[in-house]
């Protein structure tokens, strides 16, 4: 039987990112604030064992299936069968938002939805990752290593901002190392380079993901609402043109009403969530493609 804990998303055994040790120590659950005003879509998925829950186009959470319950579902499933593939936490946090006969979704994520294919869709995976950084706990260390190639990383004690990104977009199968690197040796001119081609520290710089981003995320709108998992860069020094800071919307709400923000702040300080938002400006905001859903 899964603890209340872990009833939400248990990522041990399903996913294939980063810091594998602490899969079973994250959870997700949806959002606190509405995302969309879109229907509710559930994609059921054997094959992991995960059902997803969608407002719109736009993914809310995971929650693994009980085996048991699957072999007699119909392939039209009223709300109380779905709800009986979940154990009782999971229930609780959807049971109002499923309506009587919600549109579902049968098989596993198409690729474009989950780019490491392991059932976990794209946002949701980079949310797993930000949630994974909470709990390994890196310290603020800035300085130059040099790195493997490709998905070079830093020791997982430490990290800068920026790490935040790249760790947690690794866990959904973007390397930002080798993406921006081979990028910058493609198109030099949509890159500040200051000097040659960097491969160990380019990906780790603020303004070398900025073009990056641009060509590869969808970028949103100041107006758009959020979604657990949406990159952000932000302005912690009006005074100075350009981003300075990087990380990852979380699921949780903070004090001030706004999303948390998973980051490592700088030195002194640890990586988790922090709310930021009421005080520190975005300027550009990022997520990472979700193509349209194919119809059921």
């Amino acid at each position: 039987m899964l603890t209340t804990l872990t009833a939400l998303l248990v990522l041990g055994t399903v996913d294939q990112g980063i810091f594998p040790d602490l899969g079973e120590r994250v959870t997700v659950r949806c959002p606190a604030w509405q995302v969309s005003d879109g229907a509710v879509t559930v994609r059921i998925d054997p094959v992991h064992r995960l059902l997803t829950l969608f407002q719109g186009a736009l993914p809310l959470s995971a929650y693994p299936l009980r085996e048991d319950k699957l072999s007699s579902l119909s392939k039209s499933p009223r709300r109380s069968e779905i709800l009986s593939l979940l154990e009782h936490p999971a229930q609780n946090e959807i049971s109002a938002k499923l309506p009587e006969s919600p549109q579902v979704l049968w098989g596993p994520p198409p690729r474009h939805e989950d780019r490491d294919g392991d059932g976990i869709v794209n946002t949701l995976d980079v949310l797993v990752g930000a949630k994974k950084l909470c709990e390994n706990r890196a310290s603020y260390v800035s300085n130059y290593r040099r790195l493997g190639y490709p998905n070079g990383d830093v020791p997982r004690t430490e990290g800068v901002c920026t790490d935040t990104l790249i760790r947690a977009l690794r866990n959904a199968g973007w390397d930002l190392q080798s993406g921006i690197h081979e990028d910058v040796l493609r198109k030099p001119k949509l890159y500040p380079l200051e000097r040659a081609p960097d491969a160990n520290i380019d990906h780790r710089r603020i303004r070398m993901m900025l073009p990056y981003f641009r060509q590869n995320f969808v970028e949103l709108k100041k107006d758009d609402p959020y979604l657990p998992g949406d990159l952000v860069l932000l302005d912690t020094f009006p005074s100075k043109a350009g981003a300075d800071h990087a990380g990852i919307v979380s699921d949780k709400l903070g004090p001030s009403g706004q999303p948390l923000i998973v980051n490592n702040w700088t030195d002194g300080y640890v990586e988790g969530e922090m709310d930021l938002l009421p005080a520190v400006p975005i300027l550009y905001r990022f997520r990472v493609p979700m193509s349209p859903r194919p119809s059921p």
